[in-house]
């Protein structure tokens, strides 16, 4: 089938729907991943990517805020299949470079159409397909295709609009206000008085690209974030280059040696917090001196890994606070005003440029309305089996990374279970599988996608209630456990009990 053929067409020729086995919705880089592991282990399966922006990157096209980076390492963010051979931290255009290389290497660009937003999806029983409507946003003009699976790669947040909280006063400011998410094109910086509001990967990113180029920015926050910090570079991986070593062999010595050392210090943080909190804020103390006010700015009340721990990469975000480029301040805010922020301690912080890096909005299933036969879909009335598919939705997998590993390693684990299910299905001649709860635990409450007391970001917690539930057991939940996940997930039992074909 000519992939490209329906996107040809125009409005007017109404053309029928385009019958696919795999529909992947997103071309960032959990789509990207999950379409060149289907190239690679299916050969031969028809699929389209499908991508409401209008080129691939998800995150990466979405943010353009100044000295937008990773905040994982690009040898566990990057693929497994693809040796990274750049810095750990890298810039978004070094990863959409990545990114495009895969494309162009693989072929891939002959399944992605660009500019087509999903509008809604049905699964038919009778049928055992989807239905997804989409809409080309050049044209205007709707298509279907048809589907017998469908793969929800399009990420955890809306790229439209990032969150804001709305304090008083807001109104009255006379400078600019953006959030990073939706950073205007030309925005002069120089020479004014920024304040960034928020303390997470973003802040510590804007900050030091912001000084030196501005009059002064000022990182307000209400608490303080834990931060790691180190070389942008790895030792090990410069040693096994002076010793000619394949790249390779590097990206995959490095990346398990990493993910080696990610483990111990996750585990670590429940086994000696305090041990953890005080090696962490011991590196920051080192690197502001003994006169800053490290308890006040940079002690956070909470203990590691309840929130994402942010790398700083060479400290700079610290350096720019010691050369007097930047400067934090630890408060409530009372309300904006024609000048700047008054803060709840009376100060007031001036201002010719606000920015809210106040955190994301969490998105479902990218917001699309789901049905059953006509009947809609609440994810949050479902419950998830191992944070991939859910009760009542059948022939749908979900990518939902890891809040404290690289979201790519969920990407790859996700793949190669689908890849595995999908021929599983075409031998027990199967149109459709959906996960069923065990019998005793049908109707019964089931708990949150995740522990508010092991992890709870502001953007998670805002929206928890429209995520799916969890059940019994630690199939029936997001473990949100690497280390124990690339055990468990290639030895899934493709018969099990959880699994209902028909």
């Amino acid at each position: 089938m000519d992939m490209t053929a329906t996107a040809d067409r125009s409005d007017e020729t109404s053309p029928p729907p385009e019958e696919l086995d795999v529909l992947v919705v997103g071309a960032g880089i959990s789509g990207i991943g999950s379409a060149w592991h289907l190239t690679r282990q299916l050969p031969g399966t028809r699929f389209v990517v499908l991508e409401a922006q209008d080129g691939f990157g998800g995150t990466w096209r979405t943010h353009r805020f100044p000295g937008i980076r990773s905040d994982s390492d690009l040898h566990t963010f990057g693929y497994s299949f693809k040796p990274w051979t750049g810095p750990p931290i890298a810039t978004a255009a070094e990863i959409k470079a990545y990114m495009g290389a895969i494309i162009a290497e693989n072929g891939l660009d002959a399944h992605i159409r660009y500019g087509h937003e999903v509008l809604a999806a049905d699964w038919s029983s009778d049928e055992a397909r989807w239905t997804v409507t989409v809409r080309r946003r050049d044209t205007g003009a709707e298509i279907v295709f048809k589907t017998r699976f469908l793969w929800m790669c399009q990420g955890y947040y809306r790229h439209s609009e990032g969150y804001t909280p709305q304090w008083p006063g807001m109104a009255d400011f006379e400078g600019v206000i953006v959030h990073p998410q939706t950073w205007p094109e030309g925005l002069d910086t120089s020479g004014k008085r920024v304040v960034v509001i928020g303390s997470g990967a973003t802040a510590a990113t804007l900050v030091p690209a912001l000084a030196g180029q501005c009059a002064h920015v000022t990182m307000l926050q209400r608490s303080p974030t834990f931060f790691r910090t180190g070389r942008n570079a790895i030792e090990l991986a410069e040693t096994l280059r002076q010793l000619q070593v394949d790249e390779t062999w590097i990206h995959e010595i490095v990346r398990r040696k990493i993910l080696f050392d990610q483990d111990a210090f996750t585990r670590q943080t429940y086994e000696n917090p305090e041990r953890v909190k005080a090696e962490l804020i011991g590196a920051i103390r080192a690197i502001m001196g003994p006169d800053y006010d490290v308890d006040t700015h940079f002690t956070p009340r909470y203990r590691p890994w309840r929130q994402r721990i942010a790398f700083v990469p060479d400290a700079d975000l610290f350096h720019a606070i010691r050369r007097g480029e930047a400067s934090v301040v630890t408060d409530e805010i009372e309300r904006f005003t024609k000048g700047g922020i008054l803060l709840k301690s009376g100060e007031e912080i001036a201002a010719d440029i606000i920015v809210t890096a106040t955190g994301f909005t969490l998105s479902v299933m990218g917001d699309i309305p789901f049905s059953r036969d006509g009947e809609p879909i609440d994810f949050a009335d479902t419950v998830t089996w191992r944070g991939v598919m859910f009760t009542g939705v059948p022939n749908l997998a979900w990518v939902f990374g890891y809040f404290r590993a690289s979201w790519t390693l969920r990407t790859d684990l996700v793949a190669d279970f689908v890849c595995r299910l999908l021929p599983h299905m075409a031998e027990r001649g199967a149109r459709m599988v959906e996960p069923v709860l065990p019998e005793d635990a049908r109707g019964v409450n089931g708990g949150p996608w995740t522990d508010p007391e092991d992890f709870n970001p502001g953007y998670l917690l805002r929206d928890i209630h429209r995520l799916p539930k969890t059940g019994p057991g630690e199939a029936w939940r997001h473990s949100q456990d690497y280390w124990a996940d690339k055990d468990t997930f290639p030895a899934i039992d493709l018969d099990d009990p959880a699994f209902a074909y028909r």
